[in-house]
């Protein structure tokens, strides 16, 4: 059993809304202090798509865990909306880790971060600069580069022309204060983001529900492609583990930012799809098992 408890703390540019999930306290103990992580879901993701699932199994291995929307997702303030801006959730997860580290019920010195898919990026990005957090677990983590990028979206041409686009998108927002929106995940729209028949996204039960609106700024392009994961691994001397599979999505991405971490660094392979990571059996149970293990021995 755990406490689960809606959350509002400040981002430099919007109130944010998360969901801090806690151990049942046990009958006749009082409440301490508790190691903590903060989750961070793929990207274009709502908190209750996946890191919600994360947060509440890592609670009940005795941590207090907070799930968030980022700024312009879900219940979150901001404007534009759905905006995939690696930097500002990357500034996000700052807001998030002083939000953790001023609770009563956390030990400040035992702050680590979880990142699933695209959210592996940001929560390096902030780990780098971010001394408060100990500790990483990676799971089913895309880490790109621009080598990465020309392999998963069609050569450097197409790159390019998406890059061009973002711009384009971007100079017109501010011309304008209008969005571009395409679908995130179409298997009908060649413009969507993901153009494929992807079951996770689409399906009600799993990850297509109500609160995401299966959209993609068009200007996100830009920085989404342009940001550079690989380069932060050499700068990251955290405790860090890895967990993926050779049937999820880049897992050379994840294999070269393992070997190039500055500090004590696991991988853990196991079997699966990209998206069974995100709420199926048994990759969730192993990664949260794997997690768990791992912020035990580091935080």
């Amino acid at each position: 059993m755990t406490q689960r408890e809606t959350v509002v703390f400040p981002g430099d540019r919007a109130k944010l809304t998360g969901t801090l999930f806690l151990p049942a306290d046990t009958p006749g103990t009082g409440p301490s202090r508790l190691p903590a992580v903060v989750v961070a879901g793929t990207w274009t993701s709502v908190k209750e798509q996946m890191a919600d699932r994360y947060a509440e199994r890592l609670a009940r291995l005795g941590y207090a865990a907070l799930s968030f929307d980022f700024t312009g997702f879900g219940e979150s303030g901001g404007e534009p909306r759905d905006y995939e801006s690696p930097a500002q959730k990357t500034d996000d997860l700052r807001h998030a880790v002083t939000f953790l580290a001023g609770h009563p019920r956390v030990d400040v010195g035992r702050i680590g971060a979880l990142g699933i898919c695209a959210g592996a990026m940001y929560v390096s990005a902030n780990a780098v600069d971010d001394p408060r957090v100990r500790s990483l677990a990676l799971v089913a983590p895309w880490l790109h580069d621009a080598r990465v990028c020309r392999d998963a979206y069609g050569g450097e041409a197409e790159v390019a022309r998406r890059v061009a686009a973002g711009r384009a998108a971007r100079a017109a927002y501010e011309a304008t204060g209008e969005v571009e929106y395409v679908p995130m995940v179409s298997a009908r729209d060649p413009r969507a983001a993901l153009p494929y028949e992807i079951d996770f996204y689409l399906s009600p039960e799993r990850g297509g529900i109500p609160a995401w609106p299966n959209r993609f700024a068009v200007m996100s392009w830009a920085e989404w492609l342009t940001f550079d994961a690989l380069a932060l691994a050499p700068r990251l001397d955290r405790p860090t583990l890895l967990v993926h599979s050779p049937d999820a999505a880049i897992p050379d991405g994840a294999r070269r930012f393992h070997e190039s971490l500055a500090g004590p660094a696991r991988i853990h392979w196991t079997t699966g799809t990209q998206f069974d990571f995100y709420d199926r059996e048994p990759q969730v149970s192993i990664a949260v098992e794997e997690a768990g293990r791992h912020f035990r021995d580091t935080l």
